[in-house]
């Protein structure tokens, strides 16, 4: 189904695949013909072809849970209105019920910034943040940023990046976006998907193929070839918005008829270009996927990437349910008793729930193609339940009119609005030990809402909606949809724009200065952080040697989404599913800093610097984190501004799983030291780590430093690096955040 050519090849005239350099121009040279760089370089505000780009966006988007933070920092760092298009959607905390007032507060603290600063706002249920972008804000040959990791709109010719806060709070300030000219990958699509085949089948066996390895990480997928006119919309929609797992940077595709009929439904056809490559482009790898040969896939817990074809699910289950057990062992020890096996039942597995739902699940085809599958047939009175959740009120409203809905619901499929909870764990939480399918972007533990720390579980598989739908109508037993007969004779996707025009505000270049923000009381501002000081000296909070840990274990989502406008009351949060130690342990740091600024230097400081002969008034003393590949998932800035809340200086790691977690550490001020693969990180919780003239050496550029760790053992060398930092990134981490940096230029 997918293939991976890991040499650089040439396009020809968009259609012929050469791998033979002679007569061909220079790599460098070519990949300038690609749509990627196209588009990349129109938005470098240098204007030149270096392997520097400092990128100016043309619209933004953020969500309920991103936007308020945004906009504080922005604020405390001389925001005076949002320079471009900034939609702001309520798509993540619209349904949840904790905290009272809380999360309805930040709604109207939103729409008072709208007001103010000159952004858009949707109001809650109205679209899930990616779905608005697709139908009001995508432009062919534009760039989007995010404060989502799923920000990706490459099937409609708009590139979508998804970063944290600190990248969105820059753009408003009318700073840049800095990245290394990237390398650029071509997804060569071939042949045509069987009936049943949709696009997550597609985007898992993508993911499958390229996560592990980091085949595309920092890289552009660019896809083009003949498969792609076989693609409707929404299918392309449902691949490109699951790149992000693949960890790549972004995404972009050629664009046909097929997308400029997008823009023409949507009341926009000023905003459709063709985008093709030039007469000779350079890739400098390449991925190619046969939609002949596409069968229907599940992704069994705990990534998208442990994925199988639901054949193989049904020929071997135990043996392949036991080996998720097992994993599940090994991340949770005894706190949860992890029973898969127990689904298997005649030799057939059957599911306890399934959800289609948010950017990726809840499109227009996969509910017409939902519904078709179980017309006339029931999901039963037993322990099997479904839900199905619009993508926006436009498709609930096609949905309504073209019978799909009440085909749903005739099945005993439960409709509610848009929202996104169930990708992050917010309504449609499973029972314990509940297997959930779902038609999401992510199953990583706890996305589905339970609390292993607490001793419950439940567990998600993906699938595509047309095999849950398969599934459901087989009384939760999985099954594909390439195994079942059905006719989808639903009316095409119609958008109707006055749902938009009658609840959206849109403020953009109509900025009221006067207008007063509204707060909640749990709206609260940052606390003071400090400039970095000439030496460093870090304690060990946690220490976790899991292959990656995801943003979710740095700071869980879920009911602590509610808090995401608290800093102080979501730092309480930070590592609790992981390290449950990690806050108390922060904050006794923390409060020892304290002292120290306060000239009363703890004994145990006082001990660790007498070891390397420093002084305690020019040293830091701050919580560190290590992890071996830590930032696998959500682009949300709090994995990194809650450790600087609790006084977080740096993190220690081999790598970094994804730029916008390494971005999110900087410009919350803390430093992204890596060590070199062989250095063996044998240390603990309580251990120091000295790093002697820490400041000089990321203001005069260097790159690498010595440092000593200090154990109960005595002192031992360790070399950390902490490579390709822009001048303005070394700046922010020596100003200590973000904020900082920019109150240092008034």
């Amino acid at each position: 189904m997918v293939e991976l050519i890991k040499h650089g090849v040439y396009l020809i005239d968009g259609a012929e695949i050469r791998t033979d350099a002679n007569g061909m121009p220079s790599a460098d040279e070519a990949r300038e013909n690609t749509i990627t760089y196209g588009i990349l370089r129109s938005h470098d505000v240098d204007g030149s072809k270096g392997k520097k780009m400092r990128i100016r966006f043309d619209a933004m988007m953020s969500h309920d849970i991103t936007y308020v933070g945004i906009i504080q920092t922005a604020r405390a760092s001389g925001l005076e209105k949002f320079p471009l298009p900034y939609a702001m959607t309520n798509c993540h905390n619209s349904l949840c019920a904790v905290g009272g007032t809380i999360n309805e507060d930040d709604h109207v603290f939103g729409l008072s910034a709208a007001k103010k600063y000159g952004g858009i706002y949707v109001p809650a249920n109205q679209a899930v943040i990616h779905q608005y972008a697709r139908e009001a804000m995508v432009k062919c040959g534009n760039m989007i940023l995010g404060s989502d990791s799923h920000t990706r709109y490459g099937s409609l010719g708009n590139m979508g990046v998804g970063e944290g806060g600190g990248e969105l709070v820059k753009q408003l300030l009318k700073n840049t976006w800095d990245i290394n000219a990237p390398e650029v990958v071509l997804v060569w699509l071939e042949g045509k998907p069987r009936k049943g085949v949709g696009p997550h089948d597609v985007a898992i066996s993508l993911v499958k193929a390229t996560f592990e390895s980091g085949f595309v990480k920092n890289k552009v997928l660019e896809f083009a070839g003949p498969g792609v006119k076989e693609l409707p919309i929404d299918f392309r929609n449902g691949i490109d918005i699951m790149t992000t797992e693949t960890t790549c940077l972004s995404s972009i595709w050629v664009t046909d008829d097929e997308v400029k009929h997008h823009y023409e439904i949507h009341k926009r056809p000023q905003d459709y270009r063709e985008l093709k490559p030039g007469k000779v482009a350079y890739y400098d790898a390449m991925i190619k996927i046969d939609l002949s040969t596409q069968e229907s896939m599940i992704a069994l817990p705990f990534h998208p990437s442990n994925a199988y074809t639901i054949h193989e699910l049904q020929e071997n289950p135990v043996e392949i349910l036991k080996a998720v057990e097992e994993d599940a062992k090994k991340r949770f020890g005894d706190k949860i008793q992890v029973d898969l096996v127990d689904k298997v039942i005649d030799g057939k597995v059957h599911a306890d729930q399934g959800i289609i739902a948010g950017c990726s699940g809840g499109t227009y085809d996969n509910l017409s193609a939902a519904a078709s599958i179980m017309k006339g047939a029931s999901i039963g009175n037993d322990y099997f339940t479904m839900s199905a959740y619009p993508q926006s009120v436009p498709v609930y409203l096609a949905t309504t009119r073209n019978r799909i809905a009440e085909e749903l619901l005739e099945a005993g499929v439960v409709i509610k609005p848009a929202f996104c909870g169930p990708c992050f764990g917010a309504g449609d939480v499973p029972s314990n030990n509940g297997l959930s399918i779902r038609h999401t972007t992510r199953n990583f533990p706890n996305r589905e809402g339970s609390k292993p720390g607490q001793g419950q579980i439940s567990l998600v598989a993906l699938m595509d909606a047309r095999s849950i739908a398969a599934t459901a109508a087989n009384g939760g037993v999985i099954t594909a949809a390439t195994d079942v007969d059905y006719t989808d004779d639903h009316k095409p996707y119609d958008f109707d724009e006055r749902v938009y025009q009658r609840r959206v505000f849109n403020g953009y270049e109509h900025a009221d200065l006067n207008e007063e923000l509204k707060y909640g009381p749990n709206i609260k501002d940052w606390p003071k952080m400090y400039p970095m000081q000439d030496n460093m000296l870090l304690e060990l909070a946690a220490v976790i040697h899991d292959p990656v840990t995801t943003t979710d274990e740095l700071i869980p989502s879920g009911e602590t989404s509610s808090y995401r406008s608290n800093p102080l009351k979501l730092s309480e949060f930070a590592l609790s599913r992981r390290v449950p130690e990690y806050v108390g342990l922060s904050k006794r740091i923390q409060a020892q800093d304290l002292e120290r600024r306060a000239g009363n230097v703890p004994e145990n400081v006082a001990a660790a610097l007498a070891k390397v002969g420093a002084k305690a008034e020019d040293t830091s003393f701050g919580s560190c984190v290590f992890a071996n590949r830590p930032g696998d998932g959500s682009a949300r800035e709090q994995a990194a501004s809650c450790q600087k809340v609790l006084g977080g200086d740096a993190n220690i790691c081999y790598e970094y799983a994804t730029k916008r977690y390494r971005s999110n550490c900087i410009n919350w001020g803390i430093v992204p030291f890596t060590i070199a693969p062989e250095t063996k990180f044998e240390y603990n919780p309580g251990d120091f780590v000295f790093v002697p003239g820490i400041r000089e050496a990321i203001v005069s550029g260097k790159e690498e430093i010595d440092a000593k760790v200090i154990t109960a053992d005595g002192v031992k060398d360790i070399h950390l690096f902490f490579q390709n930092l822009t001048p303005d990134e070394r700046e922010i981490l020596a100003q200590g955040c973000l904020m900082n940096y920019y109150k240092s230029k008034k």
